[in-house]
């Protein structure tokens, strides 16, 4: 190892960066946040993974919902 290390050009961040990842910051209450890491605890995943997979799961249901509501408006609106 050197004795000293020129960090003029140095720039603050993560080492690696993940494709297709964005670093932010969020507030979530405290028992949400204890709640997905009790359960990346039993199923050996990050409770930063879980959290991710449940808001694509949110995410999907409210596109099929909206689906539905959209293709129940069109069946009413041919029957009417």
């Amino acid at each position: 190892m050197r004795k000293e290390y020129d960090l003029a050009d140095a720039e603050r961040g993560a080492a690696l960066t993940q494709p297709g990842k964005t670093r932010i910051t969020i507030m979530l209450d405290r028992d949400v946040l204890a709640a997905f890491r009790a359960r990346a605890a039993d199923t050996g995943r990050g409770y930063q993974t879980a959290i991710n997979q449940a808001l694509r799961e949110h995410l999907a249901a409210d596109e099929l919902e909206d689906t539905l509501r959209r293709v129940v408006r069109e069946e009413l609106h041919k029957a009417g």
